[in-house]
């Protein structure tokens, strides 16, 4: 991933606010040309900036109101077979591989109590699958967000440059 600079930040929050933005409404909002921003943004999504939109989809919309995270204890040799089992159960939504005593932390949705149970079932049954824990999300307190970091990051790139300028400023003088 290319490093961003303030017009790619600048992009990145606009988009934050109005996903939907046109290269044209982005160009008008930054001061842009069309092409500048077309450019950039070919520039963004060829160096992974943006997650799969599948990612904005609420499941609840879907018909699955409930989350829940299970901690899954792995015989380390099967992770692979493992990971290519969970993949083909469709509740599962997300999965990370951790450090520590839990081996995996899967994200699954449910419809209700007895579907989280047949899923936690679906996922012991995997062969090299040792034991699972399961906690049900009781609601989301911070939802997924990377607005703060872009914030942070045009505070960051500013701050640098405003450094660099004073000393070349003092070494002027």
């Amino acid at each position: 991933m290319h490093s961003l600079d303030r017009v790619d930040l600048q992009l990145l929050r606009a988009l934050c606010v109005d996903p939907r933005s046109t290269f044209v409404a982005l160009a008008q909002q930054l001061r842009l040309s069309r092409n500048t921003v077309q450019a950039r943004m070919a520039r963004l999504e060829e160096s992974n900036a943006f997650l799969a939109f599948d990612r904005r989809i609420n499941p609840a919309a879907l018909g699955y109101p409930l989350t829940a995270f299970i901690e899954v204890h792995v015989q380390q040799k099967r992770l692979a077979q493992i990971i290519a089992e969970l993949t083909r159960i469709p509740e599962i939504v997300q999965a990370h591989g951790m450090s520590g005593s839990t081996d995996l932390l899967v994200r699954v949705v449910c419809t209700d109590a007895d579907d989280l149970f047949r899923i936690d079932g679906t996922i012991l049954a995997c062969d090299g699958v040792e034991r699972t824990e399961t906690s049900l999300a009781m609601g989301e307190l911070i939802p997924y967000r990377v607005t703060p970091l872009l914030e942070r990051a045009g505070r960051d790139s500013g701050a640098d440059r405003t450094d660099r300028a004073d000393r070349a400023d003092r070494a002027e003088a």
